[in-house]
């Protein structure tokens, strides 16, 4: 039996904690969710690998750097209101729900969304909510948000996205140009997003993502 235990520590120790992800609700958090739990069977000995856990059909889990330093930088808190994109089986959902005060799961895959939802209630992740669509559409109806995450590359960011954010929100975008990524942070005021670079971190570019082919005669 594998000692997911240590391998969990050891993931914080080596892999978050040196990338400058000091905040102990996120230390707490990746230290209590078993990662394990939340990648495909089959992915299960790569779960605490310092690299992205395939999910299928493009989609990953962030490795764990990546997504410890966006929370990070995203700088949430127990009053926050939180929309997941991409979700995949609620590991990134799981963890946030531990930091945050309520969570909105986007998932446009319903067996995964089925999956998701029968491990995040397992281990009683109770203030996420689930809900089932393209991803590129967020998710209106229960926004407007503190805070976005977008679990994957993105080329371009539909615009809809931000109109969900409340004034002075803020959202977690790994912004890809061809192999390269980088992280920013956009910042909700008076309406329009202002965004800064905060480190740099790449990531499969999600469906409904990606940069509009140029139309050519």
């Amino acid at each position: 039996m594998a000692d997911f235990a240590t391998r969990r520590r050891m993931m914080v120790d080596t892999q978050v904690r040196p990338s400058d992800v000091t905040e102990f609700p996120i230390i707490d958090a990746m230290l209590n969710i078993p990662r394990e739990v939340f990648v495909p069977r089959e992915r299960i000995e790569a779960a605490y690998a310092d690299t992205h856990v395939e999910l299928g059909a493009g989609r990953v889990v962030l490795e764990p750097r990546v997504f410890g330093k966006m929370l990070d930088a995203l700088n949430l808190s127990n009053s926050d209101f939180v929309l997941d994109l991409g979700a995949g089986l609620g590991y990134s959902s799981a963890v946030i729900a531990r930091i945050a005060e309520a969570v909105v799961a986007v998932e446009d895959d319903e067996d995964r969304a089925a999956e998701a939802q029968a491990l995040l209630t397992e281990h009683h992740a109770d203030n996420v909510i689930l809900h089932v669509g393209p991803l590129e559409q967020g998710a209106a109806e229960h926004g407007p948000y503190d805070a976005i995450i977008v679990e994957g590359g993105v080329e371009t960011l539909p615009e809809g996205l931000t109109d969900q954010l409340k004034d002075g929100g803020r959202i977690a975008v790994i912004f890809m140009e061809n192999a390269l990524g980088t992280v920013r942070i956009g910042h909700k005021v008076d309406g329009a997003v202002n965004w800064r670079f905060a480190f740099n971190g790449t990531a499969p570019v999600l469906p409904g993502f990606e940069k509009k082919a140029a139309f050519a005669l």
